[in-house]
């Protein structure tokens, strides 16, 4: 009995960039990157005119955002020009995922650098003006609740675009904050709000930074997907009728929505080879959604099966 390979998949080449969940929220990262861009000329104007630090201090943080919406748009745009060729044979599907890293690190760098400056203001707080503030603030804040609501869905499934609505969401949290301190500051003259709010953000945006960055790494680590029991996966092929064995078993993820699998299977000696493959194929697109599945059926008389590598 000869050996049978077979490759499942739900998109076809003309279509292969729909398989990125980014690619689907190119226009919506777009507009967003544009209200950021509208929201740090504001405020970077304000905050030199009226010698404002709060307003240049926010301002960092919304040129850290924008630049990683930017840099979330190029790395799709990237992916969806580079077709797959023979060296290629993944496209660059992944620069969306180290995109997603950068953007953790940047989430990180204007974290400490949001703590750092709220305690150096605690011990000596600036008098900031309250009512050019607040006014700025809440322009940035109405463009950043556009931006989130725009990312919101993209966020669920595309690592690329979470990573570009967290920082949206941070700074939208950072408008509030200077929007609360500059009212604080405009009816109270109290100078802590502006440093205690910080430290807030600060704190807020860190654990944040750290889940995408973990995100990330899994998938540049080639981690099975977290969704997936791989063990509960294996048991359940195994149970299929003519599968005797399942191993050389891998899951990973490409990049957010591109999830693979490639296994051996050992048929035993009455199976149809056929049967079994596609048996397996509609078990893993129905019940664990990896449409793009790569399987090797082997005669249960095969000698050395897939060659017992030992990596």
């Amino acid at each position: 009995m000869a050996q049978g390979h077979g490759h499942g998949h739900g998109h076809g080449s003309a279509a292969a960039y729909a398989g990125s969940a980014s690619g689907r929220h190119v226009r919506r990262l777009t507009v967003a990157a544009g209200l950021g861009l509208v929201t740090f000329v504001t405020q970077v104007v304000v905050g030199l005119t009226t010698s404002s630090l709060a307003l240049l201090s926010d301002s960092a943080h919304v040129f850290t955002d924008v630049f990683g919406i930017f840099m979330a748009l190029a790395a799709i745009l990237v992916s969806r020009r580079a077709r797959t060729r023979p060296d290629r044979t993944f496209g660059l599907y992944r620069s969306e995922v180290f995109a997603a890293l950068f953007n953790a690190f940047l989430l990180f760098a204007v974290a400490g650098w949001v703590l750092y400056e709220a305690v150096d203001r605690l011990a000596e707080p600036p008098e900031v003006p309250g009512l050019p503030v607040t006014v700025v603030a809440l322009v940035g804040l109405v463009m950043n609740v556009a931006a989130f609501l725009l990312l919101r869905s993209g966020a669920q499934e595309s690592l690329n675009v979470r990573g570009a609505y967290l920082e949206v969401m941070a700074d939208m949290l950072g408008s509030v904050g200077v929007l609360v301190s500059g009212l604080v500051t405009l009816i109270f003259g109290w100078r802590y709000a502006d440093p205690v709010i910080g430290v807030a953000i600060g704190l807020f945006v860190l654990p944040r930074a750290f889940s995408l960055a973990r995100q990330a790494l899994r998938i540049l680590l080639q981690h099975a997907p977290q969704r997936i029991d791989v063990e509960s996966l294996t048991n359940d092929v195994r149970a299929l009728p003519g599968v005797k064995d399942v191993h050389d078993v891998h899951v990973w993820t490409l990049t957010s929505g591109m999830e693979v699998i490639s296994a051996h299977l050992t048929a035993s000696g009455e199976a149809d080879p056929a049967a079994v493959l596609q048996d397996a194929q509609a078990l893993l697109a129905e019940r664990y959604h990896l449409e793009h599945a790569t399987l090797q059926v082997e005669p249960e008389d095969a000698d050395g099966h897939c060659g017992n590598p030992n990596w």
